[in-house]
């Protein structure tokens, strides 16, 4: 799922800046490769669909614009996108059902559950409609042509990296995230527990859940802060989960003394960061993921080959840089 959240010392989200560009990354993910671009590739036009895990969220409008981009590039290309208003897979399921009805010749979808939206992506692709898997991912992913994401294992290691840069000294860390079963937020968590468990200054005290909900973010951090107040840091996996940890450590009178991550560079979490609620950001390449998931798509339809797993890199934002070309970039659009 969208993803989101803050990293000390090189983060990222909150205004309305960048476009596309391919911003620097940290470690984790395999930069674009395998696109097939360039000018149209047949006389054949091609009818694609982009299902967003959330509508109007930041991240999913940088994609489309990406794969606006790219379709306008190819030029036998068109893009529909569409999204539920939240991020859920009893809301998006019936678009997937509505838009393989339409039958596009590919889909590109951001599931929102790696469960419940595996039946009605196996539909469409029964249908014979290509998919291309952005962002999120589902438990059988076999059948579609290209999966494309951050490498998030990797994204919740470098959440770490930053957080120690802040914390030099160690101590307690926790995870604010947003629902079990959202295959970017849990490999996210993942990687970040894993390097925290792996040095010795620092002890993890395990995962909070908020539903994707800022308030519910607050509460879950002020109890975690309540009973354990020797915490130091935390992740937070997404947009909301930052929003609410900030809130939470205000509550608890730790502003400044517990260093926040986020992820994702929206133009909210910009301003958190320029305010010092959040001390670091992690940017994905959102405009990169959509423009190979056109490529994907099109390389498929066209008979030619496609690579089946693209990972793409990260730009690490904090106030420091974030007047830095590279960071400019990353910057999250509210519209193309």
């Amino acid at each position: 799922m969208k993803r989101s959240l803050v990293v000390p010392i090189a983060g990222a989200a909150a205004m309305v800046l960048a476009l596309a560009a391919c911003s620097s990354g940290s470690s984790g993910g395999s930069g674009s490769g395998g696109s097939t671009s360039g000018g149209s590739t047949s006389g054949k036009s091609y009818k694609l669909s982009f299902i967003q895990g959330v509508a109007g969220d930041g991240f999913y409008v940088t994609m489309a614009c990406g794969m606006q981009a790219e379709a306008k590039k190819l030029g036998n290309v068109t893009v529909n996108t569409q999204g539920p208003a939240k991020f859920d897979p009893t809301l998006q399921n019936p678009i997937i059902e509505s838009v393989t009805a339409s039958h596009p010749n590919a889909i590109m979808i951001a599931p929102d559950d790696v469960s419940a939206s595996q039946t009605p992506v196996d539909q469409a692709m029964s249908a014979g409609i290509k998919v291309v898997l952005v962002d999120t991912t589902l438990n059988d992913p076999s059948k579609a042509v290209s999966q494309i994401s951050s490498n998030n294992l990797a994204g919740g290691a470098d959440a770490f990296t930053a957080l120690k840069q802040l914390v030099p000294g160690g101590g307690k860390v926790l995870v604010v995230n947003t629902q079990p079963g959202i295959s970017t937020t849990d490999q996210r968590t993942s990687g970040f527990a894993a390097a925290a468990k792996a040095d010795p200054k620092f002890s993890y005290v395990g995962v909070q859940y908020d539903q994707d909900s800022a308030s519910v973010a607050a509460q879950v951090t002020l109890a975690a802060l309540q009973k354990n107040p020797g915490i130091v840091g935390i992740f937070a996996t997404n947009l909301f989960s930052a929003e609410g940890a900030a809130t939470g450590i205000r509550q608890a009178g730790k502003s400044g003394k517990v260093k926040v991550i986020g992820f994702d560079a929206e133009p909210d979490e910009i301003t958190a960061l320029q305010q010092g609620t959040v001390q670091a950001l992690i940017a994905q390449q959102p405009y990169i993921i959509g423009t190979n998931a056109v490529q994907q798509a099109v390389a498929s339809l066209s008979g030619k080959p496609t690579v089946k797993k693209i990972g793409t890199k990260f730009t690490i934002i904090t106030k420091a840089n974030l007047s830095s070309s590279a960071s400019q970039a990353a910057i999250y659009k509210t519209h193309c």
